[in-house]
């Protein structure tokens, strides 16, 4: 496709979507008016007939989880697409070294840097998974935690290096997370089919409003989103961050 041909195609875009934005955004409630009908509606319905508090959740994993269901493959296909375009003649030999870069010096990496690396990777990880756990007691949930989960893989790379990063996120387990947490949330759809019930309607016990462990069905949604998103998101990372590797020979280098 000719750049000329890109910019027809942008501009035209450009003339339907923006006021298409501007609607929408002059049609939003102001700050602090009241709640309409549907968010009441939903107010009423999470604490009692799904014992949750966030009502977020209960929202995208019980009352819309189809429509979750659909983002989830969206993005499934987004970062599988991403990874093809990127991946190119990456093995997943963890032997690989980084780049170096002629006339470029070397800086040695500082020993504060990989010291707060090590102490706050770790803290990372437990937050998110925090944040994963808690999806129907506390404001987050298996998106908002595997973001946390997959940035915190970044300290990695920081603190240790490259060989470091590359001997750590291994590809293939990526793979089996992102694909895996989409089974899982699937089949919370089709498995209650199996005792009669309506495609993923909520069919185990709800626990306790407030408890971490209520909801039935919802936590295991929630952990098959977090699955996916943080294979997916550090799939990404991978990805990018292999532009810093050191050819192989005969491969293209970054430059070229």
């Amino acid at each position: 496709m000719s750049l000329r041909l890109r910019l027809i195609l942008l501009g035209l875009a450009t003339l339907v979507l923006v006021p298409c934005f501007g609607s929408v955004i002059g049609h939003i409630p102001g700050f602090g008016s009241e709640i309409p009908a549907y968010g009441e509606l939903i107010n009423q319905i999470g604490p009692a007939e799904r014992r949750v508090a966030n009502m977020v959740s209960a929202i995208n994993f019980d009352i819309r989880g189809l429509d979750t269901l659909g983002e989830e493959f969206m993005l499934l296909a987004a970062i599988a697409g991403t990874v093809v375009l990127l991946r190119g003649q990456r093995g997943t030999d963890t032997a690989d070294t980084a780049i170096r870069l002629p006339g470029r010096p070397l800086v040695p990496r500082a020993e504060a840097v990989t010291l707060v690396c090590r102490i706050f990777g770790p803290l990372i990880a437990v937050f998110g998974l925090y944040i994963v756990l808690h999806a129907t007691v506390t404001p987050g949930g298996g998106f908002q935690g595997g973001v946390i989960l997959a940035s915190g893989t970044m300290l990695i790379y920081l603190g240790e290096g490259y060989a470091g990063w590359r001997r750590s996120v291994l590809s293939g387990w990526l793979d089996a997370m992102e694909g895996g947490g989409a089974l899982v949330f699937t089949l919370c759809g089709l498995g209650p089919m199996l005792v009669g019930a309506a495609f993923m309607e909520n069919v185990l016990p709800l626990g306790t409003y407030k408890n971490m462990l209520s909801g039935g069905l919802i936590l295991i949604e929630n952990l098959g989103v977090a699955l996916a998103v943080t294979g997916g998101f550090t799939q990404l990372f991978l990805e990018f961050m292999e532009e810093t590797r050191e050819p192989a020979e005969g491969e293209d280098t970054p430059s070229e």
